[in-house]
């Protein structure tokens, strides 16, 4: 049996790995079928440069997600073949512009028949063999961006470990962690609105300034849950942008913020709070009852279209 799919998805890099490797190989051979003197892993920096002259090597940073170290390697390669030329920017003499020699533009039309060849091979191998696998790819790496792979498996460490569930206040640098979190749990069940962005983009200008307060659970260094308190008046506060990674939901974290920031909040001489939900989600409901919350008895105007749920909690 095949060691690493023995393994199982632990060594789902080792599995992309060899895959990778085989592609790599087989498209050396294609390109030499074409008359193409050309790298397998020039490609996507040569050809993205064929679609946008002109564009900087951070750009293409942005656009293929590779490092800059290795997209400069490439360039500096494509360079020395003399495919590409570096032009210094008439506005910005820092920065340096891409464009195709025509060497580079001698080369393009071949490669372009060879693209069209192996796109075409490529969409049947997909969709025979695996249907969902691309859209797969694309969700795991959208996961991956949310959290990275790292931080998860820390958090999971610190779980099996038993390490201390710390809520402590937001402190410079959180507001990625803050962001991600949130990000997840909405995006799971709805989507982003503007106030969600204004609020987790920016939270010192438009939580903590205004005189609310962000609390982090943090759980082996790793920031594992997150809600805020929003000041509405003098006397009123709003529970929001709540989250729970979903590596530790079931440790009771959520109870824990929602119990701090209760705290918090008579400790800012709260006399109310206020919160927004929906009846998506039921077990975040189970834990406002818990912490005393009560429907309010007629709506008022929300900036979320997804908030069917409104209460508040009336603190003596």
């Amino acid at each position: 049996m095949d060691f690493l799919q023995q393994l199982g998805p632990v060594a789902l890099g080792s599995r992309l790995r060899r895959l990778s490797e085989h592609l790599t190989g087989e498209a050396a051979g294609i390109y030499a079928d074409y008359g193409l003197s050309f790298q397998p892993r020039w490609y996507p920096v040569f050809y993205l440069v064929a679609q946008q002259p002109g564009i900087t090597s951070q750009e293409i940073v942005e656009q293929i997600g590779h490092t800059h170290a290795s997209v400069s390697q490439i360039v500096k390669e494509l360079v020395r073949q003399g495919l590409l030329v570096m032009a210094v920017d008439a506005q910005d003499q820092r920065r340096r512009r891409l464009q195709l020699t025509p060497a580079g533009h001698e080369v393009l039309p071949s490669l372009r028949v060879q693209t069209e060849d192996v796109g075409r091979v490529m969409q049947v191998l997909v969709s025979e063999g695996s249907p969902g696998l691309w859209q797969a790819l694309t969700a795991l790496e959208e996961q991956l961006r949310r959290q990275p792979l790292r931080a998860r498996v820390a958090v999971t460490r610190a779980a099996r470990e038993g390490a201390p569930v710390v809520v402590r206040d937001f402190r410079a640098g959180d507001q990625p962690a803050f962001r991600a979190l949130n990000v997840d749990w909405i995006e799971r069940h709805f989507a982003l609105e503007p106030a969600d962005l204004k609020a987790l983009d920016q939270p010192e200008h438009y939580i903590l300034t205004p005189g609310g307060c962000i609390l982090l659970a943090e759980m082996g260094g790793q920031v594992v849950g997150a809600c805020a308190l929003l000041k509405q008046d003098e006397h009123s506060y709003e529970l929001a942008k709540m989250a729970v990674s979903p590596a530790v939901q079931g440790r009771r974290i959520g109870q824990r913020l929602g119990e701090a920031a209760v705290q918090r909040a008579r400790a800012l001489g709260a006399r109310r709070v206020y919160l927004e939900s929906n009846t998506k989600l039921t077990a975040a409901l189970g834990l406002y009852h818990k912490l005393g919350f009560q429907h309010l008895p007629q709506a008022i105007p929300s900036p979320y279209a997804r908030a069917n749920v409104q209460m508040e909690l009336v603190l003596h």
